[in-house]
């Protein structure tokens, strides 16, 4: 059994993301997974970081409880959607106010890579875009993908274990839309 946090970073909660994180919900507790889901468009927080990691701006209550519950997690899921080849401000914000100095990395001194506070537990990345899937990995490289991978997750610890692009979901059927739910 895992301890599976599953983070929806879409700001619409009419978006095909949340059907994707139902979707996700239901077939892990089917496995016997411990889920809890976190809506990020629900949390009343700041996503901007007022000044730098030197002069952090108090966390709101709904972000204390978020680092709570990714500590509680062995698996945390991501799902959102690909916004100018990247992750929506929404979701930027949340892992700019979160994932900080002392809670999920620490620099050394005399070293320029920091130790990383979050290993030992997996992610998995779920992703829609408007773009063609082909088109964003190898004509544009993946740049989200990249920078969530490694730039974040693999930065703090985490091992990616999956990830998986959905696109282009502007336009697509309600047959093609069922057989990614089915893919999950």
């Amino acid at each position: 059994m895992r301890n599976i946090l599953l983070i929806q970073g879409h700001p619409n909660n009419k978006s095909f993301c949340f059907a994707l994180a139902d979707k996700y919900i239901e077939n892990a507790k089917k496995q016997g997974d411990a889920v809890d889901l976190v809506n990020l468009v629900d949390l009343k927080f700041d996503p901007i970081l007022r000044g730098d990691f030197n002069d952090m701006q108090p966390l709101e209550p709904d972000l204390i409880e978020l680092q709570k519950k990714i500590l509680w997690a062995n698996h945390v899921v991501w799902i959102y959607p690909l916004w100018w080849g990247s992750l929506p401000a929404l979701l930027k914000g949340f892992i700019d106010r979160v994932f900080l100095p002392g809670y999920a990395f620490k620099y050394k001194p005399g070293l320029g890579m920091p130790k990383k506070l979050l290993i030992g537990r997996t992610s998995e990345i779920i992703s829609t875009l408007d773009t063609p899937v082909w088109l964003y990995k190898w004509l544009l490289g993946a740049p989200g993908l990249k920078i969530m991978k490694a730039g974040i997750l693999g930065f703090c610890g985490f091992k990616v274990t999956k990830t998986m692009l959905l696109g282009p979901i502007k336009g697509s059927s309600e047959e093609q839309r069922k057989k990614w739910l089915d893919q999950l």
